[in-house]
């Protein structure tokens, strides 16, 4: 493993909180490129951890250079390729950010006249703890559980659709947002380690800076 490998993972374990998974009334998918998202909904909804599950997101900054549609739609068609019954799938495909995933998700479900107050959220591995803070912030009153796909840091870097240099650039902004959305009241603040933010501040001098606000 190089340097820079071993300093984007300790960023990326930082990120990936490792949460085992708890029933709950929905799958909350955040939108995202990877289907690896729609298989771990599938596995979760089939081991029968939920009866419903919701796919969000239309197309962000990142994903609106390689999808034509939105992340949602993609994610749901896989999904029930993969066994979630079509009837028990929602789709939110407006959203842009975590944020937003969350906020719209809540609206579509209360036009749908599902009172539901207990999620598993799924997230890629390295966003796993700002999808927390984000969620605690929008949805206090929600009990939640969040989780990914059961994959290793060289998987998610290495055998992504990205090519490996863009996403150590998004692992090293997401730590960058998780200080500075914190500090705005944006999400839940979070203790940042000094080896971790050690390791964000080598990396953006070794020029991981294309993802930074």
């Amino acid at each position: 493993m190089t340097k820079i490998d071993q300093l984007a993972k300790i960023l990326w374990d930082y990120h990936h909180l490792n949460v085992p998974p708890k029933r709950a009334e929905v799958i909350l998918v955040l939108g995202n490129w990877d289907k690896y998202l729609a298989r771990r909904a599938a596995e979760l909804y089939k081991q029968g951890y939920a009866p419903w599950v919701i796919f969000t997101g239309d197309r962000g900054k990142i994903t609106s250079q390689i999808l034509d549609r939105p992340e949602a739609e993609i994610l749901a068609e896989e999904g029930e390729k993969l066994g979630i019954p079509r009837d028990k799938i929602l789709i939110e495909n407006r959203s842009t950010n975590t944020r937003e995933n969350i906020e719209f998700s809540k609206d579509l479900l209360k036009q749908k006249g599902l009172d539901l107050k207990s999620f598993l959220v799924i997230s890629v591995p390295c966003m796993e703890r700002r999808a927390a803070a984000t969620f605690e912030r929008v949805w206090p009153k929600a009990e939640f559980t969040i989780t990914s796909p059961q994959i290793t840091f060289r998987q998610d870097v290495e055998e992504n659709v990205f090519p490996k240099e863009l996403m150590i650039n998004l692992i090293v902004g997401y730590l960058q947002r998780t200080k500075i959305y914190g500090e705005r009241g944006w999400q839940t603040p979070q203790d940042i380690p000094s080896e971790v933010w050690s390791a964000y501040e080598e990396l953006v001098e070794l020029g991981f800076d294309k993802h930074l606000i």
